[in-house]
């Protein structure tokens, strides 16, 4: 590889990386993304043979993630989540502290039916508009909108269809989303609720012991809100309790096909665009509404973002990174699956937390493939570099797009929290969760394959 490639590669990965975590004038992450990897292609480190297998990489997992996100649009357009945010606030029955766990239990379920950023654009803005409804104070806000916050980032681990660099590395490993539910839903599942107890235990003293009964939020709480829907009266009427019980029953089918579609080896992606065009019409049908306003809400940048980072990625692969760090990391993964599961999970939680989850885990997933493990080792260091990336990464506001955007939102309605603050919770409550996780991981594992 020549000298020069070398250093463009390493130069657009740089800025590429500072610009997305800068985001001056709120630019897009895809424009960055997008010069870096042209800046990548030109210098030669990556040629269009690789192009084209990148493109085979990404597409399935940006479609999957798309597709999601549109339920996620018709959704918001009948009001569901507005639904589901008054009926978290009824059964809390006047008690903040079972506030606490049903906030957290909502984000948990949003991430799971739809994916982490989806679960933060669309589940902070409510939450704001309720907890001000319930009249707290901004201190008395915080364990709830932190709390869900981190949740709903971490709770992308369960399942590789909840995060579109999960879905991508996925692919890079050969291994379905059956196999890694089986996997990894149990010990991250156990992580999740040791990270919820402990911020529990962090927070307790803030947490209101009394609310309001009940709550009132608007239909449209926020008029720009990313996902905000532009149809007729028609759309903001109340729906029946019965109404949004088959929805959610019908998003809860979809969710459940996509494993059974991975299980049969059937594309996920032809599952989920299914769902997303089934529901679709039943809004067409049901509210005479015509399906075109998704498009122009679908966030098409992720799909950019996404082609162009592995790409950046593929040229860092190539002119010897992941090279340099099979050398070091190869000798000491091949142990025993604990340690393989501590020392990936660890390596990737350093790297998601300064360098951003997205790459570190592309890096990391690229890394595992060309290190001769064999299949049970590379599927827990793979598995392990998902908690990374997922909670691991969760330390530093910079670690996830999410938490950035989230912390975005949260300056929009006034509520400060500084990176000082933010620290103070996610220090102590990260690094034990992800320690915790990883080593649930590697005994479920252990006790899923007894003759390894």
């Amino acid at each position: 590889m020549q000298s020069a490639a070398v250093s463009i590669t390493l130069i657009s990965f740089v800025f590429t990386l500072l610009l997305i975590l800068w985001r001056p004038r709120g630019l897009n992450e895809a424009i960055p993304a997008t010069f870096g990897a042209i800046l990548v292609i030109l210098s030669g480190a990556v040629s269009m043979q690789d192009v084209v297998q990148i493109s085979t990489t990404v597409s399935g997992a940006a479609i999957t993630i798309m597709a999601t996100i549109v339920m996620a649009i018709v959704l918001e357009s009948f009001g569901f989540f507005v639904w589901a945010a008054e009926g978290l606030a009824i059964r809390a029955r006047g008690s903040g502290i079972r506030l606490f766990w049903y906030v957290n239990l909502l984000c948990f379920l949003m991430t799971l039916f739809f994916n982490n950023d989806g679960s933060i654009l669309i589940t902070t803005p409510i939450l704001l508009i309720m907890l001000q409804h319930l009249g707290l104070k901004n201190r008395q806000k915080i364990p709830y909108l932190l709390s869900g916050a981190l949740v709903a980032t971490a709770s992308s681990a369960p399942i590789g269809v909840s995060n579109i660099v999960n879905l991508i590395a996925l692919k890079i490993v050969h291994m379905d989303l059956y196999m890694q539910t089986l996997m990894m839903f149990v010990p991250a599942t156990l992580g999740l609720l040791f990270l919820v107890t402990l911020m529990f235990i962090y927070f307790y003293q803030q947490l209101p012991k009394k609310i309001p009964m009940t709550v009132s939020i608007p239909q449209h709480p926020i008029p720009s809100h990313p996902l905000r829907h532009s149809i007729d009266d028609r759309s903001s009427r109340k729906f029946s309790n019965r109404f949004m019980g088959y929805v959610l029953l019908f998003v809860f089918f979809v969710r459940l096909s996509l494993f059974a579609g991975s299980y049969f080896h059937i594309p996920i992606e032809w599952i989920a665009v299914a769902g997303s065009l089934l529901l679709l019409s039943w809004r067409w049908i049901y509210l005479k509404v015509p399906p075109k306003d998704v498009l122009t809400k679908i966030p098409w940048h992720i799909l950019i973002f996404a082609f162009g980072m592995y790409v950046i990625i593929y040229g860092l692969n190539n002119i010897g990174l992941t090279d340099m760090l099979i050398h070091v990391f190869q000798p000491l993964v091949s142990g025993d699956l604990l340690n393989a599961s501590l020392l990936m999970g660890g390596l990737i939680s350093l790297l998601s937390t300064f360098f951003n989850n997205h790459p570190a885990l592309m890096v990391g997933t690229m890394t595992l493939t060309h290190m001769n493990l064999d299949p049970l080792t590379l599927k827990i260091a793979y598995l392990a570099s998902v908690i990374g990336s997922d909670i691991g990464s969760l330390v530093l506001p910079i670690g996830t797009l999410a938490s950035l955007l989230w912390l975005h939102i949260l300056k929009q309605y006034k509520v400060k929290l500084s990176w000082k603050d933010y620290m103070k919770v996610t220090l102590v409550v990260i690094p034990p969760t992800v320690i915790f996780t990883l080593v649930c991981l590697a005994f479920w594992v252990t006790w899923l394959s007894p003759t390894h």
